[in-house]
């Protein structure tokens, strides 16, 4: 496999497609969910992925920040108070016994995913406790062979947090690390010395986790391409598994937090486009590939495996090895994906505590997709996941004539073809190394739902 593929960066280029779109966890895209979608219909949802039958996947939504962070878009609830944790975790397990109970037993776990917020800032004792209402009411795996994940603050954890999550079966971990320069740490209201990082990674190589990852973003305030190096410089030397370098939004309008964040401390333009151009190249050259957008892992690892392998999937915790799971969602604001339908709860802390109080799901809206959404669906996570499409695959499974059904989307994308971002063919679709950081462009000739005039509502692809 290749260790070390060079990704060529174009700042003019770029700065041509560098408009706003869709991250694409899912498609149709949330902004399709609708307040029509009910219980009923999850219900049948479920029904239908009993019949299909197969493995699931369990993302838990812990909401709860001690601190916030200024750059942050999550949905969250800030407070110094843990007290608010306790009926937080009795309300998770009565929606686990809920959801379950649309199950067909036995179906095996084989994904599991907290995320937040801040995952810890439950103790460990609460963490056993809905570990323990999970394994009561799912089928968790028991041979360390399921990807069951969970995000870390080390800021919030050390090494007896990281033995219990261990000794709960948890076997990767993803660390929120953003930035180590201490300026830009202040500005984001983040501080978070390198060592409590090493520290959390180094306890998680001796308690033998499988894999760690970092987050990183590009794009904050006090940010130059002289320190972002250091700080890449300083991870790449920590040597974890994967890498997300997210693009920062500054979207103050739309969250309250980016208000207090001064946007003439931002990086410009062209030190931003710098910065990611310089980061991919350190990346490369440190022997992390680009699984896709903004993703990058090492060799061995089982992203790059599994795309290599055309197994590779997207979901809404971003790229996953576990295309096969219906994905059951719990907790506030969480989505899940299940028998073709999104189904996403409240965000309402007061409305998820009374909804799950009298025995119902906490539903607020959802989504189910139509046959034309299942189509352009598997196109573009095929795209976005694997950089190719092969015409026949989505012919034979779909019974139709690729390129007369999709011919304005293929015409969409012959600009991009003369611009070198891809290769269009009677048989398929390859997208070149320089079309790689604009796989989302070209997800989009193909998304039936995008408006020119909502795309406000997304964060620029670069």
């Amino acid at each position: 496999m290749n260790t070390h593929e060079s990704i060529p960066f174009d700042p003019d280029l770029i700065r041509r497609y560098d408009t706003a779109g869709p991250r694409y966890t899912s498609y149709p895209t949330a902004v399709q969910f609708h307040d029509a979608f009910t219980e009923a219909d999850y219900r049948a949802a479920a029904a239908r992925s009993n019949t299909a039958g197969g493995p699931l996947s369990i993302y838990v939504h812990v909401p709860f920040c001690d601190t916030v962070c200024y750059y942050c878009g999550c949905n969250k609830v800030v407070t110094k108070d843990r007290s608010r944790a306790a009926p937080y975790v009795a309300d998770l397990a009565k929606e686990l016994a809920l959801q379950s109970a649309l199950f067909t037993p036995g179906r095996p776990v084989d994904q599991l995913h907290f995320g937040g917020g801040t995952p810890t800032f439950l103790s460990n004792e609460e963490m056993r406790q809905v570990l323990g209402a999970i394994a009561e009411h799912f089928t968790l795996k028991t041979d360390d062979r399921g990807e069951y994940s969970i995000e870390i603050d080390p800021r919030e954890a050390d090494a007896e947090t990281v033995a219990v999550l261990r000794s709960l079966g948890f076997n990767r971990l993803s660390l929120g690390v953003q930035d180590i320069d201490p300026k830009v740490q202040q500005a984001v209201n983040r501080i978070q010395p390198l060592d409590l990082t090493r520290a959390v990674l180094d306890a998680a190589r001796a308690e033998g986790f499988h894999g760690v990852s970092f987050d990183l973003i590009y794009g904050l305030p006090h940010q130059t391409p002289d320190s972002f190096r250091r700080t890449l410089d300083a991870v790449i030397e920590l040597a974890p598994d994967r890498l997300s370098l997210f693009n920062y939004a500054h979207l103050p309008t739309r969250f309250k937090p980016q208000r207090r964040i001064n946007a003439a401390d931002l990086p410009s333009a062209a030190d931003k486009l710098k910065i990611l151009g310089q980061s991919i190249e350190q990346l490369s050259q440190a022997g992390y590939l680009l699984i896709g957008m903004d993703h990058f892992a090492r060799p061995d690892d089982p992203l790059a495996r599994a795309q290599a392998d055309g197994t590779l999937h997207r979901n809404f915790q971003g790229y996953s090895t576990h295309a096969e799971c219906d994905m059951v969602a719990v907790g506030v604001s969480s989505i899940s994906q299940v028998g073709g339908v999104f189904s996403q709860n409240t965000k309402d802390l007061v409305r998820y505590h009374e909804a799950v109080s009298a025995g119902q799901l906490p539903i607020d809206r959802g989504y189910r997709l139509t046959p034309e959404d299942h189509l352009r669906q598997r196109v573009i996570m095929t795209l976005i996941s694997h950089f190719r499409l092969d015409f026949a695959d989505i012919e034979a499974e779909f019974a139709i004539d690729f390129p007369q059904h999709f011919a304005a989307s293929l015409a969409a994308l012959a600009p991009m073809q003369a611009d070198g971002l891809l290769s269009l063919s009677p048989t398929g679709i390859t997208i070149h190394p320089r079309g790689k950081l604009l796989i989302r462009n070209i997800c989009m000739a193909f998304d039936e739902y995008l408006n020119p005039d909502g795309l406000q509502r997304f964060s620029r692809v670069i």
